[in-house]
């Protein structure tokens, strides 16, 4: 990624020129540099392919037809450039959004990646930490993304092993949350934390590598099943 001095260089992609605005503010505010803010899925991509920014930040639903044109431009911007994070929001719960891009990993380290509802961008701090996640190569899916996620994966096989609290700790690190922020939400020791991402690591078949973050693959394999 190429990081710039004042922090992250980042695409906003949003059709609504009051929130484009908004958004970039709020970014700029932090330290961040958004390098350009457009209205449609073709600039957005244009926008990426010119300036390669760390991150694009993009709506899911965006014109001519508001349905999935953001998605599916994300999806394109991870194939043709998987080293620019991608965060993408949207109005509502669509997990299959969220499982179609995150599927798509790039060989090598992987990029960051995240999955926010519009509600949450409103909170400054959770956004920006989001971004920021994003940014640094990690996931920041939106808690409510992930308890869905989680109930589809009972009915599947790849994460029939894990014990509940092992469910737990990995649903908590889809929301990109870290061991101390687990063990906190949970109420138990960074230890504890540390052997269950362990075992998480050892029952979904994850063994050490340089090559790939273990922590994002195990993320990946939960939103697969």
């Amino acid at each position: 990624m190429h990081e710039s001095p004042a922090g992250l260089r980042i695409v906003v992609a949003e059709d609504s020129a009051v929130v484009r605005a908004g958004l970039a503010e709020i970014l700029g505010d932090r330290g961040h540099d958004v390098v350009a803010a457009v209205g449609d899925a073709d600039a957005l991509q244009a926008a990426v392919a010119e300036l390669r920014p760390d991150v694009a930040i993009i709506d899911v639903r965006m014109p001519p037809g508001h349905t999935d044109e953001g998605l599916r431009a994300a999806i394109a911007i991870r194939r043709e450039h998987p080293g620019v994070g991608i965060l993408v929001f949207s109005q509502y719960v669509e997990t299959r959004y969220a499982a179609d891009l995150l599927a798509m990993r790039p060989g090598g380290a992987a990029a960051g990646i995240g999955y926010l509802l519009k509600d949450r961008v409103a909170n400054v701090g959770e956004f920006t930490d989001a971004v920021s996640r994003v940014g640094a190569g990690g996931t920041a899916l939106d808690p409510e993304v992930v308890t869905d996620l989680l109930t589809a994966s009972r009915h599947g096989s790849t994460l029939a092993d894990l014990t509940e609290r092992e469910r737990n700790v990995l649903a908590l690190m889809a929301e990109g949350r870290s061991n101390s922020g687990i063990a906190g939400l949970l109420a138990i020791s960074d230890r504890a934390v540390e052997k269950h991402i362990s075992n998480i690591f050892i029952k979904l078949g994850l063994p050490p590598s340089e090559a790939d973050h273990r922590r994002v693959l195990a993320v990946l394999a939960y939103l697969r099943s």
